[in-house]
């Protein structure tokens, strides 16, 4: 039976810096509009955490079921490994997407309701993502969905709902954080990418090979940092964003060098710290400009 300890990670909480970064840049965009509102922001927060955690217990479900995870490189699943029954696992990634649910009502309520399909949509998203017939994830779509939930969506969301309005920094700012929540996937692909090709999950590094998405990953971490040089050039203050750059070294250099299966774990630990800290950094520019 699963511990506690086995639940915790099993809701993987390395790539929780993905979300708890969009909203804290989206929240300092916001306030360079020159209008913060902490519920607001508290409300997006709660929203992109369950979220976060939701498509994880459902990758844990979907995967388990399939036999995806049968061999696995990276932390137990909880499925595949008879560590919690497949309904159990189903459950909880229905409770985070309760929650998620409920705390996006609340933003709908002060906001507008058209925010209920948006985030009916981010829910269907996550699920689909490698549950359903056609999981899109198999498909070498992963990406698209990260960049686009957990970079756009996430920041501009964020801002939006607190100064119903955005601007060229909150673009280049999702933009840039969705890029690294990208990477973040890339690397834990590029980990698996082996036993995915055996069991016929066609992710994104599986289509591409190892060798091209080595480079892929070092692409995504040095346009994220394009993306602050850009906006810097006319919102100066989010050049401070450029100080999580040593961050990006050590990953990057073990990538580009070779590090594969259990190796690389590190290196998705590293990427979650360099994005919360791009998201703290580029936060601070924003609030100062």
């Amino acid at each position: 039976m699963a511990t506690l300890n086995d639940w915790i990670s099993a809701a993987r909480p390395r790539t929780l810096p993905a979300a708890v970064a969009p909203v804290l840049v989206g929240t300092g965009a916001a306030e360079e509009l020159g209008s913060f509102r902490p519920g607001h922001a508290l409300l997006c927060l709660v929203v992109s955490l369950a979220l976060q955690v939701a498509v994880n217990f459902a990758n844990d479900y979907s995967d388990g079921i399939r036999g995806t995870d049968a061999v696995r490189v990276g932390p137990v699943r909880l499925t595949a490994s008879g560590g919690a029954s497949p309904t159990l696992v189903k459950y909880a990634a229905f409770a985070a997407f309760a929650v998620a649910g409920v705390a996006g009502v609340a933003l709908a309520a002060l906001v507008s309701w058209w925010l209920l399909p948006v985030g009916a949509v981010c829910i269907l998203a996550a699920w689909f993502y490698t549950g359903g017939p056609r999981p899109y994830g198999y498909a070498g779509y992963g990406e698209v969905f990260v960049f686009t939930f957990f970079g756009l969506v996430a920041v501009l969301g964020t801002t939006f709902v607190q100064a119903r309005a955005i601007s060229i920094p909150a673009v280049a700012a999702a933009i840039g954080i969705g890029l690294l929540a990208c990477a973040l996937l890339v690397a834990n692909n590029l980990r698996d990418v082996q036993t995915d090709a055996t069991v016929g999950k066609r992710t994104l590094a599986v289509i591409l090979g190892a060798p091209m998405t080595r480079r892929l990953f070092a692409a995504m971490v040095g346009l994220a940092f394009l993306a602050v040089l850009v906006v810097g050039l006319s919102h100066p203050w989010c050049l401070l964003g450029l100080l999580a750059a040593p961050l990006a070294v050590d990953p990057v250099r073990r990538v580009l060098t070779g590090a594969s299966g259990r190796d690389l774990i590190a290196v998705l630990g590293a990427t979650g710290r360099l994005e919360l800290a791009y998201a703290v950094a580029l936060t601070v520019g924003l609030l100062l400009d």
